[in-house]
Parts: structure tokens; sequence; C-alpha cells
């Protein structure tokens, strides 16, 4: 196995990085679990997952070196999945615990559900949103083929992303409002859901990125 067949994930101290590794390796895709901007070069592709505050993410993120390897790796097309947090923090901004700055690879922000939400005249809807919800696709991404549009996915989140250009939008949800529940762009997918912890529908998603990392030049 040379080093150029693994998918790195990127490890800033946050997020349930072991449970993307084992999903992967279940799959039959080796990963390498690193901090380390100069091992994950070395990779085919790159995870960036994630669970926690915006802010402490891109400060970990830049206290590791992180953020220009990002940036690279973001820039030159490299086959990229982001995560929860790993699809927020490639916007330009995040109102979580006031104002902070992302990454900036997509216009755009990170937006709170608003408080009082019903759905369909019921009681409020509790914030975190946590459960599974149904995803509609609204791209033709190689990441999502051959997962039915419509699938349910596992969500934790408080925060959701709004992007500038609609464009980029690979699939949607509602919570209370309709959200994007994915972007993408080239071999670049981030999706709000936890696709680890999806079952068949996120396992199937997780292989075709699998899939799209062999196939990068």
């Amino acid at each position: 196995m040379s080093r150029t067949d693994v998918i790195g994930i990127v490890d800033y101290g946050m997020g349930n990085l072991r449970s993307v590794s084992k999903a992967l390796a279940t799959l039959g895709f080796p990963t390498m679990v690193s901090g380390s901007p100069k091992e994950l070069s070395r990779c085919r592709g790159i995870v960036l997952p994630g669970v926690g505050a915006f802010r402490n993410c891109m400060e970990n993120l830049a206290r590791q070196g992180l953020l220009p390897f990002l940036k690279d790796v973001l820039r030159d097309g490299r086959p990229f999945l982001g995560i929860c947090l790993g699809l927020q923090v490639l916007f330009s901004e995040s109102e979580e615990f006031g104002r902070h700055e992302g990454i900036g690879f997509f216009p755009g922000r990170v937006l709170r559900f608003p408080a009082g939400m019903a759905a369909h005249g019921h009681a409020a809807l509790k914030i975190p949103h946590m459960g599974w919800n149904r995803v509609e696709f609204t791209m033709d991404h190689p990441v999502l083929s051959g997962v039915p549009s419509g699938s349910y996915f596992y969500f934790v989140h408080s925060y959701y992303v709004r992007p500038d250009d609609p464009s980029v939008v690979a699939c949607s949800t509602s919570y209370g409002v309709e959200f994007a529940a994915g972007v993408g762009k080239g071999n670049l997918l981030a999706v709000q859901f936890h696709p680890e912890k999806s079952q068949v529908a996120g396992l199937a998603l997780l292989a075709n990125f699998g899939r799209l990392c062999r196939e990068a030049a």
C-alpha cells in the first residue's frame, strides 16, 4: 500500500475521527488520521470532519498550520469531503458566539436556526436539530451517484450554511426552514449530516468518495 492510496482524515482535536476512519476502512479504503500537513499532503483525498464550535475549529486549524494546507487542497481540486463542522468552516463567516471568519472557499454565512420554529403548526422544534431527515439532491455529483435522492441521513447541529451562490448547493433538507444540507464543486462535497452515522445511504456516499480518491490523478 503506497501512501498516495491513503485517504487523509484531518485531526485538529475536534470531531468523531475514528468513526469516519473505521467506516472507510470497512469499505476497503485505507485511511490515515493526522494533524500534520506534511503527512496529509501525501494523501490522495482529504476528509475534514468535525463537531463543536466554529471558532475553536478555526483556531485549532490555524495553530496546527493546517489552514494553508486546506486552502491548497481546495484550490487544487483534490478529492475533499467535509462533514458537519467541516462543511461550515468552508464558508466566509459564522455567527456562532459572535462573528468569526472561516476559510472562505464558499462565499456565505453560517446561521443559527431561528428560535420558535414549528413543524406544520405543531410545537416548536428543538435545537439542536438531532436525528434523521430526508435529503433531496439538487446536483449531479460523483459522491452522490447511486444514492437515491430523498434518502435519510443523520444530523446533529444548531447552525446551518447559507451560500451566497445557490448553484453550489448539492442537496437540501428542511427543519423549520429549508437549508443547504451539502455543497459541491468539482471533486469537493461537503455535507451537514454525518454519513458515518447514516447506515446504508451514508456508507454508499463514503464508498463513492473512496472510489473518487482512487480515480484521482
